[in-house]
């Protein structure tokens, strides 16, 4: 495993190290839509799920469904063990298990679906600490779910990095003075767009030996991806 010279590691978790079935994704997205009354295609349900662009927004805007309404509904569809049984473990993400440094997660995923996911995998010991955002703790890309993690981390040094497939991931690791590692499973084309990052890979093999050498242009620490 490749040290880069870190004090401690943060990573996402869905997306980053985990995805979900298809059928999983869409069967969920069949449970919301007959609750609010709109059918969604696969590419739509996938568009949300995974925040892709514009296009997951857009999809909730044309059926004047509220970002709100819209997670309540998703929260009291999605079943945890269920989601559970449908998640798999990227092959590239074993690296995590070698890092000798201090190493938390930080996920959207609430506890409630976080904690089965960890357990089915066999994954919970590969964390020292588990920050689930709420509106308490704050979502990233506010750095404060980092800056949670970081206290419970105990760590000595300032030297950090956080690893995420998502812009809201690289916009809390700048946001909080951190590197970041934009992991891109899903391609721009799909995206529909890039995204910076100190890193940008498509697998956790393609980080390099080295100490990062920051995108151009990149101030650290700046408040990015609102």
């Amino acid at each position: 495993m490749p040290s880069l010279n870190y004090d401690f590691w943060l990573l996402d978790l869905d997306g980053t190290l985990v995805d979900i079935e298809p059928a999983y994704i869409h069967s969920v997205f069949d449970g919301i839509g007959d609750r609010l009354g709109y059918d969604f295609t696969d590419r739509e349900a996938e568009a949300v799920w995974y925040d892709l662009g514009d296009v997951g927004t857009e999809v909730l805007a044309e059926r004047e469904v509220s970002a709100i309404e819209f997670w309540e509904v998703f929260h009291e569809v999605e079943e945890p063990l269920a989601r559970a049984e449908s998640t798999y473990l990227y092959d590239d993400a074993a690296f995590v298990a070698a890092i000798d440094e201090p190493v938390g997660l930080v996920t959207h995923c609430q506890r409630y679906l976080t904690e089965p996911v960890l357990d089915a995998l066999d994954i919970a010991d590969w964390f020292d600490v588990v920050v689930c955002c709420d509106d308490e703790i704050g979502w990233k890309p506010d750095p404060t779910p980092l800056y949670r993690a970081i206290e419970e981390l105990r760590v000595t040094g300032t030297d950090g990095v956080l690893a995420g497939d998502g812009p809201h991931d690289v916009g809390a690791a700048w946001n909080a003075g951190l590197d970041a590692v934009h992991i891109e499973r899903h391609g721009h084309e799909r995206r529909g767009g890039c995204v910076l990052g100190d890193y940008r890979i498509e697998s956790f093999s393609d980080l390099p030996l080295s100490t990062p050498s920051h995108v151009d242009g990149t101030p650290r620490g700046r408040r990015a991806g609102d």
